[in-house]
Order: C-alpha cells, then sequence, then structure tokens
C-alpha cells in the first residue's frame, strides 16, 4: 500500500501507520482499499460496518486489526436468542455485600466484533446504539465509560440472506463507514490456497500500543479543513435531501462524520490538511448506508447499489473547489 511522508515533525506517525497497513495486509490479501477504510474508521474514532456473503474474508479482517497493536479483543456471535444483558453485561446480586454488582459483558474492550450482526434481533441491536455514540453504557442508572481506543466492526450477511434482520436506520447511522469485502484477486486467492486457507493471524505480532492508537486518534483532529471543503460536504449533503430519488437523506451525524473521516483519511496519506478528494472518496463509505432510495427509483439492482450510483451522481453535479 502506497503511504506518502507526513509533515515534518511527524514521521513517528507515518512509521506507525506503515506497520498497522503492513500488519494487518499479512492477512488480508490484495485488499488494500479495505484496510485503509478499517484504518480511517479507527483513526477517525468511528465504527466499521463489513458487509459482503460468507466466507471472503469479513471476521478475518476484524481479527487482524485487533491484533495490529496491544488491546483487548471481544467476539460476539450474534444469534436470534442473544440478549442486551449478553452485550452490555448485568448486575449481579453480591451476598456479601449485600448490593448488586455490575458484570461488564463483552463489549467492554478496545476493538469488538460483533459478528453477523444483523441476524439478532433489533431489540439486542439496539444495545450498541449508546456505546457506539457516546463511548459508555448505562445500566440500572449507572453510566460506565469504556476503554480507550472504543471500536465496533460488525459483520453483517447480504439482507437477501435467510434468518436476517435488517439494520434500523438509527443502528445503521452509527457506523462511520460501511465497506464491501468483495472476492479477491485470483493471485491473491492463489495465495490463500497454497496456506491452505490457514490465514495465521494468531502469528501477527502487535505494531504499537493502545496509547500510541489514542495519540494518532489525536494527532488527526488537528488536520486542518478549509472553509470551501466544509461546503463543498454540506452541498452534497443538502443535495441528498432534496433529491426525489431518496426518501431519506443525510443526517446531520453523518455530516459529521464525513468531516471525520476525510481528516482520517488526509492523516492517513501524510498529510495535516484535506483536499477535496480526501471528502470524494468516502462519499459512498459514509453516505450509502445512511440514505434509503425513494421506491419509485428502485431498479433491478439492490437498493445499497442503486444508493451509490445516486450518490455518485450528485457528486458530480456538484462543483469541486479550488
Amino acid at each position: 500500500m502506497a503511504t506518502t511522508s507526513m509533515p515534518r515533525g511527524n514521521a513517528t506517525h507515518a512509521a506507525q501507520i506503515n506497520q498497522l497497513q503492513q500488519t494487518i495486509a499479512r492477512v488480508i490479501r490484495g485488499k488494500d482499499e479495505v484496510i485503509e477504510m478499517a484504518l480511517t474508521a479507527l483513526l477517525a474514532r468511528g465504527h466499521l460496518l463489513i458487509e459482503d456473503v460468507p466466507g471472503v474474508g469479513k471476521t478475518t479482517l476484524a481479527q487482524a486489526l485487533a491484533r495490529s497493536f496491544h488491546c483487548s479483543f471481544h467476539r460476539i456471535q450474534f444469534t436470534s436468542d442473544l440478549l442486551p444483558s449478553d452485550v452490555i453485561g448485568v448486575s449481579v446480586f453480591n451476598p456479601a455485600d449485600q448490593q448488586f454488582e455490575f458484570k461488564p459483558g463483552p463489549l467492554f474492550a478496545n476493538i469488538v466484533l460483533a459478528d453477523e450482526i444483523n441476524r439478532t434481533t433489533p431489540k439486542t441491536q439496539s444495545a450498541l446504539l449508546e456505546a457506539m455514540s457516546e463511548s459508555q453504557v448505562t445500566v440500572d442508572n449507572h453510566t460506565y465509560p469504556l476503554l480507550q481506543p472504543f471500536m465496533v466492526l460488525a459483520t453483517q450477511n447480504p439482507i437477501e440472506h435467510h434468518g436476517t434482520y435488517p439494520l434500523p436506520e438509527s443502528q445503521l447511522d452509527r457506523f462511520l463507514l460501511r465497506v464491501k469485502m468483495g472476492y479477491p484477486a485470483r493471485a491473491s486467492e492463489k495465495d490463500i490456497l497454497r496456506a491452505n486457507g490457514r490465514a495465521a493471524v494468531e502469528s501477527l505480532e502487535p505494531a504499537m500500543e493502545a496509547a500510541d492508537v489514542v495519540a494518532l486518534q489525536h494527532a488527526t483532529e488537528n488536520v486542518r479543513v478549509e472553509e470551501s471543503l466544509l461546503d463543498y460536504a454540506l452541498e452534497i449533503v443538502e443535495r441528498t435531501r432534496q433529491t426525489e430519488q431518496l426518501s431519506l437523506g443525510v443526517s446531520t451525524r453523518g455530516a459529521i462524520m464525513l468531516h471525520r473521516a476525510a481528516q482520517a483519511h488526509a492523516f492517513l496519506h501524510g498529510r495535516d490538511f484535506c483536499v477535496p478528494d480526501d471528502f470524494k472518496r468516502l462519499i459512498a463509505p459514509a453516505f450509502a448506508h445512511r440514505v434509503v432510495v425513494n421506491t419509485r427509483y428502485v431498479s433491478t439492482q439492490k437498493k445499497s447499489e442503486q444508493a451509490e450510483i445516486i450518490l455518485r451522481e450528485i457528486v458530480d453535479s456538484v462543483r469541486v473547489p479550488l
């Protein structure tokens, strides 16, 4: 994966990011773009939704990211009988102290893999909302902060598959980006076959500490965004709300997410300032899962693909700032 040099004084950040990329790429072969989106979400303090058919490496990507730095990692296999308390935790009565004691659930980790998130009920899916939005959970009127960095990587199978529940708009809006793994290129798939399918995630050595990732996240927030780029992004957002092709446009949270993702994308590419391409590149990953296509404009394509087409048309119609 190509990387550029960071501004003077930030060579350490560039080296750390390069290490992260190379560590994950040892396992996720031929998917540099997907790795880039995962790291963009991580640097922007966001969450990532990975969607595709089973068996293309969604879970492996989450595990590789978790092993790329020293952190706690929990995997939650979402099923139809999973309860919110199975995710968040539960208060248990302690007879010694004569009071209830909170037992944290698997959500209390730096990296949480919500595997096949759309195989559980909306009630259990909603257990993630507060955590993903505010990095905390509230149980029995007590609020518990989550570890930092905190990131949810959720995988979901296409909605056409049996036994899936559509993610509600409020849940989708919590994800910074949505990506699709896609099938590997033939050469990459041949390497996988040569290794007999063993991804060797367990052999990955962490490239940094969790505190280093937090430092990178703080540095990302200092990436400059010119007023013209803010106007450019808001013009695109406004047009998603005005076009009759979409029955639901991008929310204010979505606009904030795009701003943060663009900063992270610039930082990932060695710049302390954003350029128009940082926004254009992220429109589909940041917005396609937040909008709803008007039923009158749904074609034979999947709704997600139709949304991306409409978004590309909107982007092409907005003048790029010089």
